[in-house]
């Protein structure tokens, strides 16, 4: 640390700390040092520390548990929201395998709430989708999604297994998304999502409901979990 810097001695602490973590020398998940360490280590007040730690945790770089420390946090994926995006296209972008396990398919009735959502009847027929998104083998998406069965009237779940859901979409049905609706709200993990994305119940995590369109029309309707610890979006205003 340079004393004599005009930097202030926490942005010096934060980025001697960063580089550390970009060059593993502190890896994913691994316990950082306490704060009493921090300020033996680099001869630095236990303000400066707390206040370099609490910047970091801010800008997702290291994360605290109660009781236990705080450590590096996981390496987060951005998407840029400006235009139509696919999960397995922007996975793929930034040097990551895209999988998805259908983990259930079903045909379905809709009720009065989730016809209003998708511009139907009750009691029109659509697939009810569960899928798990994955990236490199890793749990980051647990999506719901309901496509109605009169636009994709021979749809199976074996379709979706093989392919991504707009390439079924465009190639079997010459159906393709020509705009999409997000809406994005804080949840907390539920026990039955928690298994499937290696968390624990109650852990924050971003709930996005999606409304995918041709033309006019709803042909996709979508709740999807992404991991709180993994995910942070860009929205561009112009």
């Amino acid at each position: 640390m340079d004393k004599k810097s005009r930097v202030p001695l926490y942005l010096q602490l934060m980025e001697d700390l960063i580089n550390k973590i970009k060059n593993q020398a502190y890896r994913e998940n691994e316990k950082l040092p306490s704060e009493r360490e921090l300020c033996d280590l680099y001869d630095l007040s236990r303000i400066t520390v707390r206040q370099a730690l609490q910047e970091l945790e801010r800008e997702g770089y290291i994360y605290k548990l109660h009781g236990k420390g705080t450590f590096v946090a996981p390496e987060s994926y951005n998407q840029h929201l400006v235009k139509l995006y696919s999960f397995t296209e922007e996975m793929k972008q930034i040097g990551k395998k895209p999988t998805t396990n259908v983990m259930s398919f079903k045909e379905m009735a809709v009720d009065e709430r989730l016809a209003d959502k998708m511009n139907l009847s009750p009691s029109e027929e659509v697939f009810q989708v569960v899928r798990l998104r994955l990236a490199d083998d890793e749990p980051l998406m647990y999506e719901t999604s309901y496509l109605p069965k009169k636009v994709f009237p021979h749809l199976t779940g074996h379709d979706l297994k093989h392919k991504p859901m707009y390439d079924v979409f465009y190639e079997g049905y010459h159906v393709n998304v020509t705009k999409a609706v997000e809406r994005f709200s804080a949840t907390m993990i539920r026990k039955e999502e928690a298994g499937h994305l290696q968390m624990l119940p109650e852990q924050p995590a971003m709930l996005i409901k999606r409304h995918a369109y041709h033309n006019e029309q709803v042909i996709e309707y979508t709740i999807s979990v992404s991991r709180g610890d993994k995910f942070d979006y860009t929205v561009e205003l112009t």
